[in-house]
């Protein structure tokens, strides 16, 4: 089984090839590859490398699939005793990714 673990955005990810990915919002339009050189594991079935903090020369290529909007919380405030209360929606902007290649 070949994975790696990344980091993108502030978040890390466990990624395999030809996995879709769905993360926070990239500024890259559809279709651009995005290179992510903040890889923290990679394993390809009988090695593992872990880095410390970085695997040195590995690289996980990702494709912009789409751009899309999450599912809609509800988010809820009030005030005891007086009353008030707001009910807001939030939909978060997030973009699918397509995982091409992983380099160690």
């Amino acid at each position: 089984m070949n994975y790696a673990i990344i980091q993108l955005a502030g978040k890390q990810f466990k990624v395999s090839p030809d996995q879709e990915l769905v993360i926070d919002r990239q500024s890259e339009k559809i279709g651009d590859k995005i290179t992510v050189e903040d890889v923290l594991l990679t394993s390809d079935g009988k090695t593992v490398a872990v880095g410390s903090p970085l695997v040195k020369n590995a690289k996980v290529t990702l494709t912009v699939k789409d751009h899309v909007r999450g599912k809609k919380i509800r988010v809820a405030t009030y005030k005891s005793k007086s009353k008030y209360r707001r009910v807001k929606g939030h939909r978060q902007e997030q973009t699918v990714v397509t995982v091409n290649k992983i380099t160690a």
